[in-house]
């Protein structure tokens, strides 16, 4: 009795279980982040503002690779939002007032209105974008940024490990750069998988590109995503050291930029021979040893280390996170072989 009590138990467990894994999510949901949903219509409109214009040619597969890469810095962005919903760390309104001030801040009224336009957003629309962008920033500085400490010990042993890299025989400019070029090129590979294919398109899509660093968006981060350098895309767009006497080779509008920003300033784009670029000057560094007791130096040290640790720190946090956010990415369900297509 017992047993056939038991028989019938399981049957109806798997009964239930099998209708669970039959049940369909609503046709215009791309994803869930505890139970919260990002609609293809989100993604749509993301993939649009990143990706104006795509590639002549571009395979549905390319397409594909890149919404579902954008999908994935949205599930972690969301994933984020959460957590800072859940300690009471939500951006409020004169914050993002103030933010917006400070980008409307550089344009007449007109020219701002052109920036939305060209991005296919309108005023509320930004400003919830801010929002999303300053919430983030008072979590990651709450939870990651405080708990980072630098100690002398630590700056010292750096220094000890890498006192050549601190003398330079001549003066040398350390360099970030994003690079848009127009013409087709199979060697090009970024996190985004975008490349230009005329002038009209890398005309565009530089311009994209600077009025979101003029958003606030990272340097760094753009790089990875839209730089076509190959070999500086993948490190965030730094070129490293440069020396003076390369500089004062490089075209006129190049030589000017680096030499006249000041450490951490960005350039306009500038169009020089293959393309377009934009130039972040990273450091400045005249000729000679830097002895440990520069503040230059452990100054430099410092941000160096700050940066490792908070990329480690904010990677295991992600992590963490995860853990407590049930995740359902359904495009890549309906992509992958081997499970049922949504």
């Amino acid at each position: 009795m017992n047993k056939r009590r038991n028989a019938s138990l399981l049957l109806l467990v798997l009964g239930i279980a099998g209708a669970a894994c039959k049940t369909r999510v609503p046709p215009n949901v791309a994803a869930t982040v505890n139970g919260r949903a990002i609609t293809y219509a989100d993604l749509d409109r993301q993939f649009k503002r990143q990706f104006p214009q795509q590639p002549e040619g571009a395979s549905p597969d390319q397409v594909q690779f890149q919404k579902l890469e954008l999908l994935r810095t949205m599930i972690d962005e969301e994933i984020f939002l959460q957590r800072a919903e859940k300690l009471s760390l939500l951006a409020k309104d004169d914050e993002v007032d103030s933010r917006l001030s400070q980008l409307k801040a550089p344009y007449t009224q007109e020219e701002f209105q052109k920036q939305l336009d060209a991005q296919g957003m309108n005023l509320e629309e930004l400003k919830s974008q801010i929002r999303r962008r300053l919430t983030i920033e008072k979590l990651v500085n709450r939870e990651i940024g405080n708990q980072i400490n630098i100690s002398d010990k630590d700056v010292t042993d750096f220094y000890n490990s890498n006192k050549a890299s601190f003398r330079f025989p001549e003066t040398m400019y350390h360099v970030a750069r994003i690079v848009v070029t127009p013409g087709p090129d199979p060697n090009v590979r970024n996190l985004s998988g975008n490349k230009a294919q005329n002038e009209d398109q890398a005309r565009k899509k530089i311009l994209m590109i600077e009025a979101r660093l003029k958003q606030g968006e990272d340097f760094a981060t753009l790089a990875q995503a839209f730089s076509e350098d190959p070999q500086s895309a993948a490190n965030g767009g730094d070129v490293g050291y440069v020396q003076e006497s390369s500089v004062t080779q490089a075209d006129p509008d190049t030589r000017k930029a680096i030499m006249t920003l000041l450490p951490g300033q960005v350039s306009t784009p500038i169009r020089a021979a293959g393309g377009y670029h934009i130039l972040k000057l990273v450091a400045r560094e005249p000729a000679g040893q830097r002895e440990l007791d520069d503040p230059r130096v452990q100054q430099n040290i410092r941000e160096t280390l700050r940066t490792r640790k908070e990329q480690l720190l904010r990677n295991a946090y992600l992590d963490a996170c995860r853990n407590e956010s049930p995740v359902m990415n359904y495009l890549a369900l309906s992509i992958a072989p081997g499970f049922e297509k949504k």
